[in-house]
Formats: C-alpha cells, sequence, structure tokens
C-alpha cells in the first residue's frame, strides 16, 4: 500500500510539472518571419520574440507564419493558401507594410460589414475570421505595429522607406495602430499596443542615423529628427546603420535583440502558460 502511495505522488508530482501542451501560429509580416531567418538579418539578431517566448514556456508548439513583405491585404487575399491549421492561441502582427504600400485603411464598418480585402479593415476581418473558423474557442492576440524610423534594408540599400514621422498615401502608421485597437475593442480580443505603449519610438528605434553632410561631404551622426530630409544616395553611401548604431531596432524598421526582448515582456502575459 505504501508502494502504491509512493508512486502515485511521483506521477502526480511528474504530471504537475510537465509543460502544458498548446499550439500557437503566430501571423504576421517580416518581423515574425525573421525569427527563423537571422542570417537575413547580416547576424544581427539572436533570438525573435517566438524563439524567446518558447524559451519561457516549453509547453508551446510555435508554428510560424512570417511572411517577409506581406501586408493584412496580401495575407488575407491568400489566407487559405497558407496552410493555416487549427491552434489554441493566434496572434496577428501585422499593419506596417499595410501603411507603407499605401494600402487603404478603411473603417471599423468594413470589419463589420466584411467588406472584404479591398482595405486593411476588411483584411483584418477574414484573418480573424478564417482563426474562429478554425478554432473557436482559441485565443486570439492582436499586436499594433511598431513605431519605425527611416529604413535601409541590410542587403539591398535600394530597399529603403522613410519613417512612421509623416504620412503615406494620405494616412498615418498611427491610424493603423488605432484601427488595430478598435477592432479589439469590438471583438473583446487582447491587444499588445506596440505603438504607443512599449516605449520604442522614432526617437530610440536607432541612436543615429551615418550620413554625409551635405555641406562638407563628410560623414556624421544625425540623430531624429536631425537626419529627415538628410540626402542618402544607395548607389553610393555606406550604410547608414553601423552596429553602433542600433537602438530598438538594427535598420530602421526591424527589431534588434532588444527590441525582441521588448516585444517578448509585453507578450508574455498573454502566451505564456499559467
Amino acid at each position: 500500500m505504501k508502494s502504491l502511495t509512493i508512486c502515485l505522488i511521483i506521477i502526480t508530482c511528474l504530471f504537475a510539472f510537465t509543460p502544458r501542451k498548446r499550439t500557437w501560429t503566430a501571423l504576421g509580416d517580416s518581423i515574425t518571419y525573421l525569427n527563423d531567418h537571422p542570417d537575413e538579418t547580416g547576424d544581427r539578431i539572436s533570438k525573435g520574440y517566438l524563439t524567446l517566448l518558447k524559451e519561457k514556456d516549453p509547453g508551446l508548439e510555435i508554428i510560424n507564419q512570417g511572411h517577409n513583405g506581406w501586408s493584412a491585404v496580401g495575407i488575407a487575399k491568400e489566407i487559405d493558401k497558407l496552410g493555416l491549421v487549427k491552434s489554441d492561441l493566434y496572434s496577428v502582427f501585422l499593419g506596417t507594410n499595410d501603411w507603407w504600400q499605401g494600402q487603404p485603411l478603411g473603417s471599423i464598418d468594413d470589419y463589420k460589414n466584411n467588406t472584404g480585402a479591398g482595405t486593411s479593415m476588411g483584411a483584418f476581418r477574414i484573418i480573424i475570421s478564417k482563426f474562429t473558423s478554425l478554432n473557436p474557442a482559441a485565443s486570439i492576440i492582436l499586436i499594433t505595429p511598431m513605431q519605425r524610423g527611416d529604413f535601409v534594408y541590410i542587403n539591398d540599400l535600394n530597399n529603403n522607406a522613410y519613417g512612421s514621422y509623416k504620412p503615406k498615401n494620405g494616412q498615418q502608421l498611427s491610424e493603423f495602430a488605432h484601427a488595430i485597437k478598435q477592432i479589439g475593442e469590438l471583438e473583446h480580443l487582447e491587444v499588445v499596443d506596440l505603438f504607443n505603449e512599449s516605449g520604442m519610438t522614432i526617437r530610440n528605434a536607432v541612436k543615429f542615423k551615418w550620413l554625409k553632410d551635405p555641406a562638407t561631404g563628410r560623414y556624421r551622426k544625425y540623430n531624429y529628427p536631425e537626419y529627415i530630409g538628410v540626402p542618402f544616395d544607395p548607389a553610393r553611401d555606406e550604410y547608414p546603420y553601423p552596429l553602433d548604431a542600433i537602438d530598438y531596432t538594427y535598420d530602421g524598421l526591424h527589431p534588434s535583440d532588444k527590441g525582441y526582448l521588448r516585444i517578448t515582456e509585453m507578450l508574455s502575459p498573454f502566451i505564456i502558460s499559467r
């Protein structure tokens, strides 16, 4: 009898300390995609937010559905081709490419009325409806875009974009962040507001931008907003973000290790098993 009691105690302890298995599908753009492709960052990151959260909760099975350069509109149009599967948890980290590509944001009515992928708000409805069709009981977390500085792709200097300090196609990136919060309120979903609450801003996206002074022709460090309007020639100029320029991003847009750690901190309360 004593042996049986000891066995039961051991079995109970094993179950108590066995991580609860859950599947998390993380849908996003390059910020999510790069978690599994640090080589495409010039090895400027070591771990993305998916890996960092997995380390906190070994019971998580993570499916990385990050799509490099894709917008919510682009994903919504291809939603049935992505191989999405039933999961316990879904997250949506999109919006920055919608803004830069000039996709029409639309309104909350586009979301409510399921008007289709002609607007970002309509696209979010398609994405969320897909998740709920796969698992009506799943938790869904929405993540707003980060603020962004001037972006220059480390592997192709011709691929560059100005920061969220001015509108694109008449729209501010802040409007996309607000729209995502509106969806969260309407659907009673958790929203991780990186745009407003993370402390990652245009000012600390990078420490400086390394550019030629137009007056002297010599390179020097320009802080934000001083660098706005200073010419950058991708054919002739040096990469404007050397290693010592890295702050919350390594290229003005994509998170550095410091940035991914901050994203992880904000996501942890909604992801980590309790």
